[in-house]
C-alpha cells in the first residue's frame, strides 16, 4: 500500500523517526564544535580565514568521498554503509578531542571528510521510503534536526567548554568526547532501529525493470536542477559555515555572546519553523513556497550586508537571523525533494551523492571566501551572498516533468 494511503499525516512514515534520532544526534555532535571557533582561534593564536580553512578542509574531502558513499549504498544497500561512515565520524571526534595543535585538528578535520557519507545515505533512505509527491517535505525535515540540535549545542557547548578536563591547552577536549560519545550512540540507534531500505531484492527487481542510468550531461532536468542548488547552497554555506565567527567579528561579541545569540537564534527559529512552516505549505503548496524562500533568502542576505556596514545591533541581527530560518525551512528541503525525483530509483544513491558534493564544495568555499568578504566590508558579503542566491530564485521559474511522469506512458503503451 502507498504510505499516502496510511493513516493521517502525523503518523506518516514512522519508520524513519530512528533516521531522524540518529542524525539529530549526529548534527548535534557536529553542532557543539561550532561557537567554539573563536576559543581555538585564540589558543592556536590564528586568524578568521586559518579558522576557516579548518572548517573547509572537512568539505574538500567530502567532495571526493560523498558521491562514493552514494555509489556503495547504491550496491550494497543503505544500513551498513551508514554503520561505517557513523563510524568513521565517531572516530573523528575522538581525534578532536585530543587535538592540542593545529595539525591535529586539520587530520580530525580530514578524517570527518573521508566518512562523509551520512548525508547521501539518509537523504537516500528518506527517497527509498517516501513516495515523490512527499518527498520535499520529507527532505525538509533535515531543516527540522538541524534547528533543533541548533538550539541545543550552544548551550550546551557553552557549559561543557569550561570544564577544561586536559588543560587549555586542549580547547575542545570534553566537547569531542561528548560528541564522539553521541556518534556512538547514533551507531547503536542505526543497528537496532534503522531497517534496510534498499535491500538486494529490491536492487534485482529495479535493475529488471527500469534499465535506465542517470547520465548527467543527457539528462537536462537533474543538471538543471543540481545547478540551481549549487547556487542555493554556495549562497547559504556562505552564511552558516562562518557564522559564529561573522558574530565575534563584526558584531563584536566574546564566546558567551556568540554562545547566547546563536542559543536565542536556535530557539527563535525552532518556534518559528513550528508555528509557521505547515500554514504555508497548506496555503500556498511546495512550489509556491518555495519561491518565497528563496525570495527571502536573497533579501536577508542583503539585509545582512547592510546591517553588517552600518548598524550591528545583536537585536537586528537575530530577526534577520530567524527570518533566514524561515526561507531556509521553505526552500532547501522541497529543492533536493525536486532533484531526486529527475532519476530512477537505481541512483538515488548517486544523486543524492551529487547534492552532497554540491553542499561540500560550498563548505569549501563558504568559510574562506565569507570571511574573506566580511573583513574588506560586510556590504560586499551580504550584496555576494543575495546575487548568488537570486540565481536560484530566477532558475525556480522553469517547468520539469518527473521522470516517473516520463517513464508511465511507456509503459502504458506497451501494454496497449
Amino acid at each position: 500500500m502507498d504510505p499516502i494511503q496510511k493513516g493521517n499525516k502525523r503518523a506518516k512514515y514512522p519508520e524513519l523517526k530512528p533516521l531522524w534520532m540518529g542524525l539529530f544526534i549526529d548534527i548535534l555532535g557536529f553542532y557543539l564544535i561550532i561557537p567554539l571557533l573563536k576559543t581555538i582561534k585564540e589558543v592556536f593564536n590564528t586568524d578568521d580565514l586559518m579558522m576557516g580553512l579548518v572548517v573547509s578542509i572537512n568539505a574538500v574531502i567530502s567532495l571526493i568521498s560523498a558521491p562514493i558513499w552514494g555509489k556503495l549504498s547504491d550496491k550494497f544497500g543503505r544500513k551498513y554503509t551508514l554503520l561505517i561512515a557513523e563510524s568513521g565520524t565517531c572516530i573523528a571526534f575522538l581525534t578532536l578531542a585530543f587535538s592540542n595543535s593545529l595539525q591535529l585538528l586539520f587530520i580530525s578535520r580530514v578524517i570527518d571528510g573521508i566518512f562523509g557519507g551520512n548525508y547521501p545515505i539518509t537523504k537516500a533512505i528518506i527517497t527509498d521510503i517516501v513516495p515523490s509527491r512527499d518527498r520535499g517535505i520529507q527532505m525538509t525535515n533535515l531543516g527540522v534536526v538541524h534547528t533543533l540540535a541548533g538550539v541545543i549545542a550552544p548551550g550546551l557547548s557553552g557549559v561543557l567548554a569550561f570544564i577544561p578536563i586536559f588543560g587549555p591547552q586542549y580547547p575542545v577536549a570534553l566537547p569531542g568526547l561528548v560528541a564522539a560519545g553521541l556518534s556512538l550512540l547514533t551507531m547503536i540507534i542505526t543497528f537496532l532501529y534503522i531497517e534496510e531500505s534498499w535491500t538486494k531484492s529490491k536492487r534485482i527487481n529495479i535493475e529488471k525493470e527500469l534499465k535506465i542510468k542517470i547520465n548527467l550531461i543527457k539528462n537536462k532536468d537533474a543538471l538543471y536542477l543540481l545547478t540551481q542548488y549549487a547556487f542555493h547552497t554556495l549562497s547559504f554555506m556562505l552564511y552558516v559555515a562562518p557564522l559564529s565567527l561573522f558574530i565575534g567579528s563584526i558584531i563584536g561579541l566574546d564566546q558567551l555572546g556568540i554562545i547566547i545569540m546563536l542559543e536565542i537564534s536556535g530557539i527563535s527559529r525552532a518556534i518559528v519553523r513550528v508555528t509557521v512552516f505547515t500554514p504555508t505549505m497548506k496555503k500556498l503548496g511546495e512550489r509556491k513556497m518555495t519561491r518565497i524562500g528563496l525570495l527571502i533568502l536573497i533579501i536577508s542576505f542583503f539585509f545582512i550586508g547592510i546591517f553588517g556596514f552600518l548598524y550591528s545591533e545583536v537585536w537586528i541581527f537575530i530577526i534577520i537571523f530567524v527570518i533566514i530560518s524561515y526561507g531556509v525551512s521553505c526552500s532547501r528541503g522541497p529543492l533536493i525533494g525536486k532533484i531526486t525525483k529527475t532519476v530512477s530509483p537505481k541512483e538515488m544513491g548517486v544523486i543524492n551523492g551529487y547534492t552532497t558534493t554540491l553542499d561540500s564544495t560550498s563548505q569549501v568555499i563558504g568559510p574562506i571566501l565569507g570571511p574573506f568578504l566580511y573583513l574588506i566590508n560586510p556590504f560586499w558579503y551580504g550584496l555576494t551572498m543575495a546575487s548568488i542566491a537570486s540565481g536560484a530564485f530566477l532558475m525556480d521559474f522553469r517547468e520539469f516533468t518527473p521522470l516517473v511522469e516520463k517513464i508511465k506512458p511507456k509503459k502504458e503503451q506497451k501494454i496497449d
